[in-house]
């Protein structure tokens, strides 16, 4: 297996894909939502309605477009309409952000935390500022900052967990940083755990800073339903949301799409191609197609002979691992234990790539000793944590099922691309 992958950025059917491949492996995969209010963009919203029974605050976008928002989190919310009294009230106007797209029958949900992110940073508004005139001072870059750690009701540099404990030191070392994360939520993404140098990590909180400052400035000037800020486009977040230890090029043959990448990505190590030959389109050389009709498809076959069968339901997802065309040899626990350990390694790599959440049941080949099952679960807890949404094992229920949670962000890959898909390549 190679050590690293491609983005694919391209179009197929009149949709544009942004693709992470590897050894002719989908390993994920996302549509460009066409929808007018997509995720990252920023609103002045006006409360509908609240809903006490179910805790949420029903939020128009404008044009009628209805979004969730919790009331755990709408107690944060800025009002700019009225005097602030530390309620929501239906009427209220708020600055949000949509943080998901909506799913089946589930509005789209935003928050009042605003955010900005980068590459290697995700730069916030803290909770006890607001929108408007109170606007927090720009670091100073003469002073010496304190050390944050220390500070009660101060933020500190936040880091990424699955970064090593030497290189969590390490950024929260680093002064500009600190600077920083005394007036603004900071997180050091895991992305920026393969930066040779500090600097491009510097100089992204600091750009995302400016930005997120310019928001702020403006929003108690613009009237209720306004954009405040559009996201960037699916397929640039789609770059920056994936590890750069899996993939070492980004390739599109789209000259439209590779300007934008160009100068969302200038001063960073990203290797940008532009792909040209109009005998061989960059989906048939990468046979995209017969990769997506694979993560279609119910069966998926191992290299071993055997193969799982993958059922989505309303309530759960159901994985059912066979042994299918696998010769069984003298010792049927020993391939057991192979089939199982091939099958959690597909597992793991469909669960990213379909973008299968919410509780998946997987039923692999029964262990009869106990010290196997404890691998097999332990091993599955190692694959899944290369998933950048969260996911792990929850345990192996008592029916042997092993019970595995992933969250909730986007809709799956299915819903994405359109139930009629498979028909129309």
């Amino acid at each position: 297996m190679s050590a690293k992958g491609k983005i694919l950025i391209l179009k197929l059917n009149n949709q544009l894909l942004s693709i992470l491949i590897r050894d002719n492996q989908i390993l994920s995969i996302q549509v460009q939502n066409q929808n007018e209010y997509a995720v990252g963009n920023i609103y002045v919203g006006k409360v509908k309605n609240i809903s006490d029974n179910i805790g949420a605050a029903f939020v128009d976008l404008g044009q009628g477009y209805l979004t969730f928002l919790p009331l755990t989190d709408a107690k944060y919310a800025c009002v700019m309409n009225r005097k602030a009294d530390g309620k929501i009230k239906a009427g209220d106007e708020i600055p949000v952000q949509i943080i998901k797209e909506p799913m089946k029958t589930k509005l789209a949900g935003v928050t009042t935390s605003i955010s900005l992110s980068g590459q290697y940073a995700v730069v916030g508004v803290p909770r006890q500022e607001h929108f408007g005139n109170r606007i927090p001072a720009e670091p100073d870059s003469g002073t010496q900052a304190e050390d944050s750690d220390s500070i009660c009701g101060r933020n500190i540099v936040q880091i990424s967990s699955k970064l090593s404990k030497k290189k969590q030191v390490r950024f929260r070392s680093i002064e500009a940083l600190r600077q920083i994360a005394e007036h603004y939520q900071l997180i050091v993404r895991t992305n920026a755990g393969e930066l040779a140098e500090d600097e491009p990590l510097i100089e992204e909180a600091r750009y995302l800073t400016e930005q997120l400052a310019h928001i702020m400035q403006i929003a108690d000037k613009r009237t209720c339903y306004s954009c405040l800020y559009r996201g960037k486009p699916d397929y640039v977040h789609f770059i920056e949301n994936t590890y750069t230890s899996e993939y070492d090029e980004v390739i599109t043959d789209l000259p439209e799409i590779y300007e934008v990448l160009q100068s969302q990505f200038t001063g960073t190590d990203l290797s940008l191609r532009l792909y040209e030959d109009k005998m061989l389109p960059l989906y048939k050389l990468y046979a995209v197609e017969t990769r997506i009709h694979e993560l279609l498809d119910r069966k998926v076959w191992l290299k071993s002979g055997g193969y799982l069968v993958i059922e989505p339901t309303e309530a759960l997802i159901s994985i059912d691992v066979n042994s299918g065309k696998c010769e069984q040899g003298k010792n049927k626990e020993e391939t057991a234990v192979k089939i199982n350990m091939e099958a959690a390694e597909m597992i793991a790599v469909h669960l990213r790539a379909r973008n299968l959440s919410g509780i998946i049941l997987v039923d692999f080949i029964n262990l009869r000793k106990k010290e196997h099952e404890r691998q097999l679960v332990e091993y599955m807890r190692n694959l899944l944590k290369k998933d950048s949404i969260t996911a792990d094992v929850v345990d192996m229920t008592g029916l042997g099922l092993m019970e595995i949670t992933r969250k909730k962000v986007n809709p799956s890959f299915r819903e994405q691309f359109g139930q009629a898909a498979p028909h129309k390549l």
